[in-house]
């Protein structure tokens, strides 16, 4: 059932799958690093450009392998359930499902009714060709729909303010994002944007983090009044460096 819902975002398999799924996919994917493509898209919110949309913040741009499938649907509810968590660190949201936009807005008012939500505040991108798919790399080659074709997988892009990819995340087609974690990484992301430190492995907001390796000398005392930690290695490297979270 699943595979065959997602067969069906495809316009015409006979004409355009032939270019779409040979195409070459690993020069399609973004790096971390790049620009954003800078496109024009039809939305449930109508015409948008992408970077238009996301301004002078942060942007989180998530895909899904189709319309009224059910991964998708927990997940667009989960999304709007905690559109207050990404509006308080200046992110703006916007999905892409390989439907139209027809297709979307009867797709929202499950969304709504699943989760108990009023509304569905950010745009879905139409994509009923697959285009934007390839473009981003989002196909998983190791699950096929019925006629054997690769089916789209849900890929998640962080864009900055400079409108580069800060993070990116492609999860296979039969698996649900966690978007407690991505609140997680945006965080660690926007403050390590700004002040010297890492974050270490499950870091928390508010937690320790690790000075970065490059501040040295006096630049210590001067970035972090707070005083570090270090914590002793058998090789006597003092490089494991911790320091409270930089307001």
């Amino acid at each position: 059932w699943y595979q065959r819902r997602v067969r069906e975002a495809v316009v015409s398999t006979q004409s355009t799958g032939n270019y779409y799924y040979k195409s070459n996919l690993s020069s399609s994917k973004m790096k971390l690093g790049d620009v954003f493509p800078n496109i024009t898209v039809q939305t449930t919110q109508g015409e948008l450009n992408i970077h238009n949309y996301f301004g002078d913040g942060w942007g989180i741009f998530f895909t899904h392998p189709a319309d009224y499938t059910p991964v998708c649907t927990t997940e667009l509810s989960m999304v709007e359930k905690m559109a207050p968590d990404f509006a308080k660190r200046n992110v703006k949201m916007i999905a892409l499902s390989c439907n139209s936009v027809a297709d979307h807005k009867g797709w929202v008012e499950d969304i709504k009714q699943f989760g108990g939500v009023k509304q569905v505040s950010y745009p879905i991108i139409e994509d009923t060709k697959r285009e934007l798919a390839v473009k981003f790399g989002m196909l998983d080659a190791a699950e096929k729909d019925a006629a054997g074709l690769p089916l789209t997988a849900r890929a998640v892009f962080i864009v900055g303010p400079d409108k580069k990819v800060k993070l990116s995340i492609l999860y296979p087609a039969t698996t649900g994002r966690n978007f407690d974690e991505l609140i997680r990484v945006i965080d660690s992301l926007q403050l390590t944007a700004t002040k010297k430190v890492a974050t270490p492995a499950n870091w928390q907001q508010g937690g320790d983090c690790m000075v970065l390796p490059s501040v040295k000398g006096d630049d210590v005392k001067k970035f972090f009044p707070n005083g570090i930690r270090i914590e002793q290695v058998p090789s006597g490297k003092e490089y494991m460096r911790f320091t409270p979270q930089p307001e």
